[in-house]
């Protein structure tokens, strides 16, 4: 399987599909910390809620790289679930990189500030550790998402662009916080105001995020599981 992973990750990176999300990261990151300095905290909270559809689409972009017909020799060599394991697994690997790069872009140009004195703003380190956690949360979910519009689920390019497309529509509208249903969405929108509140919220608060978005994460992979399985 880490053999397999390895190749996924250099193909998707040989072929030059990794420059498109890459691009797209870049104007996201511009526009955010383009207008001058922000607190770590919500800087980094709504920058992970901007960057998940980008993350959502460099997961599906990796997991199409490989041919149909390849795919299903990969099943064959090591079985179902270690096949669909190494694609995952590629994209996390990906993904983590992606996040880091993307949290640490900002500092250079002074993007993020520390505390202002006199507020009761979280000091620097502590706005950083909240926003690694959002971005490991939307990453979470952009897994799942990228996951289900992968065209091993979808069958085709449109029909996988229409799922990433409105899934990623719907995990901003749903969670706004005036849905009837907002656990249908990962709790990215939750985590992006809950970083924007002073002080911050307690650890508890914090805690739920995390097992609403592996919640949500985990029956989303479930359900990647199965409709592959039903279109080997």
């Amino acid at each position: 399987m880490i053999a397999l992973t390895r190749m996924r990750i250099a193909a998707f990176l040989r072929s030059g599909r990794a420059l498109a999300p890459l691009i797209a990261g870049l104007v996201v990151l511009g526009l955010i910390y383009g207008g001058g300095s922000s607190a770590a905290a919500p800087a980094y909270g709504y920058s992970a809620v901007m960057l998940f559809p980008v993350l959502a689409w460099q997961t599906k972009l990796l997991l199409d790289a490989e041919p149909d017909v390849q795919r299903r020799l990969a099943r064959l060599a090591v079985g179902a679930g270690h096949e669909a394991s190494a694609g995952l697994l590629a994209a996390a690997i990906l993904g983590v990189a992606y996040c880091a790069a993307a949290m640490l872009a900002p500092l250079p140009f002074h993007g993020i500030r520390d505390r202002l004195p006199g507020t009761a703003e979280p000091a620097l380190a502590t706005g950083v550790a909240v926003g690694v956690l959002a971005h490991l949360l939307a990453l979470l979910a952009a897994l799942a998402l990228g996951a289900l519009a992968s065209r091993a689920v979808t069958g085709t390019i449109r029909n996988g662009l229409t799922v990433l497309v409105l899934g990623a529509v719907l995990a901003v509208v749903l969670g706004l916080g005036d849905s009837v249903a907002p656990w249908l969405a990962p709790p990215l929108m939750a985590t992006a105001r809950a970083a924007t509140e002073v002080p911050l919220p307690d650890l508890g608060r914090f805690t739920l995020l995390t097992a609403w978005a592996a919640g949500w994460a985990t029956a989303a992979l479930a359900g990647y599981a199965v409709l592959r399985r039903r279109r080997a």
